[in-house]
C-alpha cells in the first residue's frame, strides 16, 4: 500500500465514522407547529410540551479541531453537509462569523437555517447580543424561533430571568421554552423557579406547563426534592397545576430508573396517576407495547385514555 492510500482510507474512515452519528442528528427536525390539546380549565389532560430536537447537544469530538474545512471538502453529499455543520459547531463558541460562513455552505436551505440556529445557541454564553442577532436573519419561522428557543436555554443559568423572558419571543416554542428553561433554572435556584410559575401568565396550558417542567427537571437530579417541591405546588383548577408537577416529576425519574419507578407513584398520598403517566409518556418513546401496559394500571377513566392516546400517537398509529 502507497504512502498516499492509508491516510486516505484512513480520513474517509474517520468522516463516516464521525458523520453517522452527526447524520442521526442533522436528519430529525422538530415537527411543525405542535398541535397543543385545546384545554378549558375543566380538562384533565396533561401538558406534556417536549423540547424541539432540532438544535441538538454538542458532543465529544466535534469540537474545530475535529472537524477541518480541508476535511468536509473532500466529501460528497449528505456526509458533506455532516461535515460542514460540525464544523460550524466547533466554531460557534469563539467564531461566529466563521460559523455561520460553514452554514451557508451546506446544500439545501433547511439545513442552512438549522445550522445557523445551533450556532447561535452556542454562541450565547460568550456574547449574548451578537447571537440573539443571528435568529431575524433565519429566513424559515421554525428555525427562527427555535433559534429564540436555543439562545434561552443557553442563558437559562448564567442570566435566568433574562432567559425566560426571552422565551416570550419564541413563537411557536413559546410554552415549550418555558417548560424547559423554568426546568433548568429549578436545578440550580428552586426558589427562583417557582417565583416564576407564581405568577401564574398566560393561559392554562402555558401555566400548568410551567409545574411540569419544575418537577421533570428536579426528579432529573433530586427525586426527594421533587416529591417536595410538587407537593408545594398549588393545585389551580382541578389540581392541574400539581398533577402536571408530579407527571413531570415521574416522567423525568423514569429517564434513570425506567419503569421501576412505577412502585414509587404507587407511595404518593395523591396523584399517582399522573405519576404513572408521566412514566409511560417517557416510555412511549421506546417501547409502545410497555408504556400500554402502564398505561393499563391507570385508574381514572380520563386520565388511562390520554395515556393510551398519547402512546398511540407516538406509535404513529
Amino acid at each position: 500500500m502507497s504512502a498516499w492510500h492509508f491516510p486516505a482510507i484512513h480520513a474517509v474512515c474517520t468522516a463516516v465514522c464521525f458523520g453517522v452519528v452527526g447524520l442521526l442528528l442533522w436528519r430529525w427536525e422538530p415537527p411543525p407547529e405542535p398541535e397543543l390539546p385545546v384545554m378549558d380549565d375543566g380538562s384533565r389532560a396533561i401538558a406534556v410540551p417536549p423540547k424541539p430536537d432540532g438544535a441538538s447537544e454538542p458532543g465529544e469530538g466535534e469540537g474545530a479541531g475535529a472537524w477541518t474545512e480541508q476535511r468536509c471538502r473532500q466529501l460528497d453529499g449528505e456526509l458533506r453537509d455532516v461535515c460542514f455543520h460540525q464544523l460550524a459547531r466547533g466554531r460557534a463558541e469563539t467564531d461566529l462569523q466563521g460559523a455561520l460562513g460553514a452554514c451557508d455552505i451546506l446544500s439545501d436551505a433547511g439545513l442552512q437555517a438549522e445550522c445557523q440556529a445551533d450556532v447561535a445557541e452556542l454562541h450565547a454564553p460568550t456574547d449574548r447580543d451578537a447571537a440573539l442577532a443571528v435568529c431575524p436573519e433565519i429566513p424559515t419561522k421554525k428555525w427562527r424561533d427555535q433559534c429564540v428557543f436555543g439562545i434561552a436555554l443557553a442563558l437559562s443559568e448564567p442570566d435566568p430571568r433574562f432567559a425566560f423572558r426571552l422565551c416570550d419571543d419564541a413563537g411557536q416554542w413559546y410554552d415549550f421554552c418555558r417548560h424547559d428553561v423554568v426546568g433548568e433554572i429549578s436545578q440550580v435556584d428552586g426558589a427562583l423557579a417557582f417565583e416564576l410559575c407564581s405568577a401564574l401568565e398566560g393561559d392554562l396550558l402555558t401555566r400548568k406547563t410551567c409545574w411540569h417542567g419544575m418537577g421533570k427537571y428536579i426528579a432529573r437530579v433530586d427525586v426527594p426534592r421533587a416529591w417536595e417541591t410538587c407537593a408545594s405546588v398549588p393545585l389551580g383548577p382541578d389540581a392541574l397545576y400539581r398533577e402536571n408537577c408530579v407527571h413531570g416529576l415521574g416522567w423525568g425519574a423514569a429517564e434513570k430508573a425506567g419503569r421501576d419507578f412505577l412502585a414509587q407513584c404507587d407511595t404518593l398520598p395523591e396523584q399517582h396517576d399522573s405519576c404513572r403517566l408521566g412514566v409511560a409518556f417517557f416510555e412511549s418513546r421506546f417501547n409502545t407495547p410497555g408504556a400500554l401496559e402502564i398505561c393499563a394500571q391507570v385508574v381514572r377513566d380520563d386520565l388511562r385514555g390520554k395515556c393510551e392516546q398519547h402512546v398511540r400517537r407516538m406509535a404513529g398509529g
